[in-house]
């Protein structure tokens, strides 16, 4: 990850993100009615962007209890932690329990063998040490596929929706940055609070490139080009300012003795 990220002020958080049909893209929308079933509830919303009705089902995963052996140095306590049984549990995954946050270092299934990784439901008990490093989940989307990721980071690390990070020595732009509360298109999040980052091909570089003399001065003069303590001036402005000294002026008369 490249510690140069590019910096945007005004931020956005999606209300009510969802995937619409339409669209074929998450987006934001707004609920007309609420409908409860079963565990969850039947939300009838319209998409901001296109205006299509439809219905988005919520249900809440079911949980299930797994014993922890969380080791802090050479102290070591047993804690009981309910999961969703939807998720996976994998070796190096860091969560939060308590003040703390917390790496899988092992996984044991019912027999006590050991697992690199699992669903919840397979796991019968798991060790963890603590950690102040944090795990956040990645989505890469190259075109109109995507693909799942992840990254430790320290959990103080701050990733900003809009910027440039690198990842696997490729440049990518965040698109997104979906936390608890929502899913915001700019500003900062810590990554401790990082559900999962979107992550899109920033744009090709020959599109961002000066097309003018004037455009090429004025990308210096920003930075986006690099240093260059002395710009070249455009010939353009080179031609005007030339005319400007040759400008001839008004001539005094001499007077005759």
């Amino acid at each position: 990850m490249s510690d140069d990220i590019e910096e945007f002020d005004d931020e956005f958080v999606m209300d009510n993100a969802g995937e619409c049909p339409t669209c074929d893209m998450v987006t934001g929308h707004e609920v007309l009615r609420e409908k409860k079933a079963g565990s969850g509830s039947d939300f009838l919303v319209k998409c901001d962007e296109c205006g299509s009705v439809h219905t988005i089902t919520v249900r809440e995963p079911k949980s299930i209890t797994i014993p922890f052996m969380l080791s802090e140095g050479a102290n070591t306590v047993i804690v009981h932690i309910d999961i969703d049984e939807d998720e996976v549990l994998t070796i190096g995954d860091v969560f939060e329990h308590g003040d703390a946050h917390w790496e899988i270092n092992r996984l044991e299934n019912s027999k006590g063998q050991a697992m690199s990784h699992s669903a919840v439901d397979v796991v019968a008990r798991a060790n963890a040490v603590r950690s102040d490093m944090v795990l956040v989940r990645l989505t890469l989307t190259r075109g109109e596929v995507s693909s799942s990721d992840s990254i430790t980071v320290e959990r103080d690390t701050v990733f900003k929706a809009g910027s440039i990070m690198e990842h696997w020595e490729q440049k990518w732009r965040i698109r997104a940055i979906h936390t608890g509360a929502g899913r915001t298109l700019t500003g900062r999040v810590d990554a401790f609070d990082i559900k999962r980052i979107y992550l899109h091909e920033p744009p090709k570089p020959e599109d961002n490139t000066p097309k003018t003399p004037r455009e090429r001065r004025q990308a210096w003069k920003e930075g986006r080009l690099g240093h260059n303590p002395n710009p070249e001036i455009p010939m353009a402005e080179k031609a005007g300012k030339s005319k400007q000294k040759q400008k001839p002026g008004r001539r005094q008369k001499k007077k005759r003795i």
